[in-house]
C-alpha cells in the first residue's frame, strides 16, 4: 500500500454501520489498518460488523445510538474519544429512505414498486421529520459533537455519505432529495468554516447499489435490471468500491480535498 492511503494509527467511527454502505465503509477502513468504532440503532448489527472488523486484527467499539438524536450523538463521541483517546476520521452515513407522494394523488400512482406506500395520503409531518434528521440533522449533531475534539487537535477527516438524489429530482422524493441536497451545502460550509484548523470535510454520493441506504427492491429481476440500464456504465456499484472512496477520502492522499462531494454512480450524474 502507498504509504499515503494507510490508516495505521487512525481512528474512525462510522454510523449507520450495522449493514449495507456503512458495514462496507467500516470493514474497508479497518483493511486500510484504521480502528473503526460502528454505530446504528440494532445492536445485533453493529455488533456483528464489529466482530468483522476485529477479525481483521483491528479493534472496534459498537455502540447503540439513535442519531436523530443529538444527545445520543453527543454520547456517541465522547465514548469513541475516551476510549480510545483521540478520533481521527468521522464517517456520517446513517441514513433512511422512503418514497411517498407529497399529497395525495388521483388516478393510478406513477410510483414504482420500490415505493413504501401508495399515494392514498400525502407526506406526513412525522415523515418529512424524520427524513431531515436522519439524513441531514443526524450528519450536523455528529460534526458539531466531534468538532471540539478535532479543533483542539488540529486535525480530522469528515465524510458524509450523500446521495445522487441530491441534484438528481424524482417524483415522491420531497422529503429524501432535499435532505440530501442539504447535507452537499453543510459540507461545503464545514469545510470553509474549518479549512484553516486541519479538519477536511468532504462527501460521497454513492448511486444505486445493490444494498445501499435505501430499501430498493432490487431483489427482483426485472427491477434490477431495469436499474442497471438507468447507468450510463451498465451496472451497479459495489460497495467495497465505496469503501475503497471513502479510504482515500480519509488518508493523508486527500488532505488537499474539502468541500468536494464525490458521486460514484456509473455517470449518472454526468447526465
Amino acid at each position: 500500500m502507498l504509504a499515503e492511503y494507510s490508516l495505521e494509527g487512525k481512528t474512525a467511527l462510522v454510523t449507520g454501520a450495522g449493514r449495507g454502505i456503512g458495514r462496507a465503509i467500516a470493514l474497508v477502513l479497518a483493511e486500510a489498518e484504521a480502528d473503526v468504532a460502528v454505530a446504528a440503532r440494532t445492536v445485533s448489527e453493529i455488533e456483528e460488523t464489529a466482530a468483522m472488523i476485529r477479525a481483521l486484527g483491528r479493534r472496534s467499539l459498537a455502540v447503540q445510538t439513535d442519531v436523530s438524536r443529538s444527545k445520543q450523538v453527543d454520547a456517541l463521541i465522547a465514548e469513541v474519544v475516551t476510549d480510545w483517546g483521540h478520533l481521527d476520521i468521522l464517517v456520517n452515513n446513517a441514513g433512511q429512505y422512503i418514497k411517498v407522494p407529497t399529497g395525495p394523488l388521483p388516478g393510478p400512482t406513477l410510483a414504482p414498486p420500490t415505493t413504501t406506500r401508495l399515494a392514498e395520503t400525502g407526506l406526513s409531518d412525522e415523515e418529512w421529520h424524520q427524513m431531515l434528521n436522519t439524513n441531514l440533522s443526524s450528519a450536523m449533531y455528529g460534526c458539531r459533537a466531534v468538532a471540539p475534539h478535532m479543533l483542539e487537535r488540529g486535525y480530522g477527516k469528515i465524510i458524509n455519505i450523500s446521495s445522487k438524489n441530491a441534484t438528481h429530482a424524482a417524483a415522491l422524493n420531497a422529503a429524501y432529495n432535499p435532505a440530501k441536497a442539504g447535507l452537499n451545502m453543510l459540507t461545503r460550509v464545514l469545510a470553509l468554516e474549518w479549512a484553516t484548523h486541519g479538519i477536511r470535510v468532504n462527501a460521497i454520493g454513492p448511486g444505486t447499489f445493490p444494498a445501499g441506504t435505501g430499501d430498493f427492491a432490487l431483489s427482483d429481476p426485472a427491477t434490477f435490471k431495469r436499474a442497471e440500464q438507468e447507468v450510463p456504465i451498465g451496472r451497479l456499484g459495489d460497495l467495497r468500491e465505496l469503501g475503497l472512496l471513502a479510504v482515500y477520502l480519509a488518508s493523508p492522499a486527500s488532505d488537499y480535498m474539502t468541500g468536494q462531494v464525490v458521486y460514484l454512480d456509473g455517470g449518472v450524474t454526468a447526465s
